[in-house]
């Protein structure tokens, strides 16, 4: 029987809200007239009320690789000594951009499915007063761990040394304040939080990263972020072709965002991911991340012998689609996402799906009771959410 839909519960791209896709399928407008200035103007106000910053941000057409990659460039000169947090695919890609910059990169590493402790880049920024950055994801998407990048701007906000942080699966799911936190850059993607299709990041520097910027001689033509910002601040445009439908989209899926509120979107973002992670225990199966978990993202450890592959092409046997894991834990983690346009009929959906394709491939039972498990959990955090909202 053909299915009549299916349920996109992916780490990006996620699910696309229909007031967002027909928002993007009005007539073309041009990216250097009146318009499209409104577009940005309503736009940017809105970015710097989710960023939590009074700077700009700056919309780039590309990925959000290309954003720390622009990051990188303008914020380092080659061969400044930077400190990469490493625990996991993300955090090695950190230390990809760097290196392929021309930086000196000292490594901190933890093992996957644990986050980077603060004391520890403390000690590392102690030791080594030749250290100008620390990149770090906020949420380390291939593992669904959450660095604590709050503590870690404590160190960093007083030190000449600039805090890039990684938020692609963070912004628009936890709270990210950078302002208030002390993070000098914050970037993320279109495809996740934000509820828009890939193509577009979004970036943001604080006020001391701009003064540094100002002093990088510029070593890339396109990602020039000081005549990005020049051009954005003086004319509301970006400095090359502005990806039109999706800044459109972008603008629809943060009116809705700001019309139910942040408080509202983060109370939801943590009760999905207490049923997910209520459900998954309940059936018996193991949290890859059982502390320092991040919202909107589940990563499950996959039995002895099983291959999460096999369970993803299972489950989207009923139209349920997930995420294996990556790198060196493809095939022994399964990543169930819950991030963006997603409610809870979605996770139950999930849930079950992960629970039959499980049962299934191995032929034994697991716990029953997940997804009352998981109802449970979400009730008990919304009614959290509302005693202390």
């Amino acid at each position: 029987m053909k299915l009549l839909s299916t349920r996109l519960l992916t780490p990006g791209p996620t699910p696309i809200p229909d007031r967002v896709r027909l928002a993007m399928a009005e007539p073309m407008i041009h990216h250097r007239k009146p318009d499209f200035v409104a577009v940005m103007d309503e736009t940017q106000d809105m970015l710097r009320r989710l960023f939590g910053t009074e700077q700009v941000v700056l919309p780039l057409s590309c990925s959000g690789t290309g954003a720390m990659t622009a990051a990188v460039h303008c914020l380092f000169e080659k061969g400044e000594r930077v400190l990469v947090a490493e625990a996991g695919k993300f955090g090695e890609r950190w230390a990809e951009i760097a290196a392929t910059r021309g930086l000196d990169v000292a490594t901190l590493s933890a093992p996957w499915g644990s986050a980077i402790a603060p004391e520890r880049v403390t000690d590392a920024l102690d030791a080594d007063p030749s250290i100008r950055g620390v990149l770090i994801q906020l949420s380390e998407t291939s593992t669904g761990v959450q660095h604590p990048v709050r503590e870690i701007a404590e160190q960093t906000r007083n030190r000449d040394v600039m805090l890039v942080a990684d938020g692609i699966s963070s912004v628009g799911i936890a709270p990210t304040p950078m302002d208030e936190w002390g993070v000098d850059c914050l970037i993320t993607g279109s495809q996740k939080g934000l509820m828009v299709p890939p193509g577009l990041s979004l970036l943001a520097f604080s006020a001391r990263a701009w003064k540094r910027a100002e002093g990088v001689a510029p070593s890339c033509f396109y990602f020039n972020l000081l005549k990005e910002k020049a051009t954005l601040l003086s004319r509301s445009q970006t400095m090359f072709t502005s990806p039109v439908s999706l800044i459109i989209g972008l603008r629809e899926a943060l009116r809705m965002i700001f019309e139910a509120g942040l408080p509202a979107l983060y109370a939801r973002q943590c009760g999905l991911t207490a049923m997910a992670r209520a459900g998954i225990s309940a059936m018996g199966l193991e949290l890859f991340a059982p502390e320092h978990y991040t919202l909107g993202l589940t990563s499950v450890k996959m039995p002895e012998g099983l291959a999460s592959s096999a369970v993803t092409k299972k489950a989207a046997e009923l139209g349920v689609i997930m995420s294996t894991g990556q790198a060196p834990m493809k095939e022994e983690t399964l990543r169930l996402a819950h991030m963006g346009w997603v409610d809870w009929a979605d996770i139950l959906a999930g849930l079950h799906a992960l629970q039959w394709a499980v049962e299934s491939l191995t032929g034994r039972k697991l716990s029953a009771g997940a997804l009352d498990a998981a109802m449970a959990a979400w009730h008990e955090s919304m009614k959290e959410c509302r005693t202390n909202p």
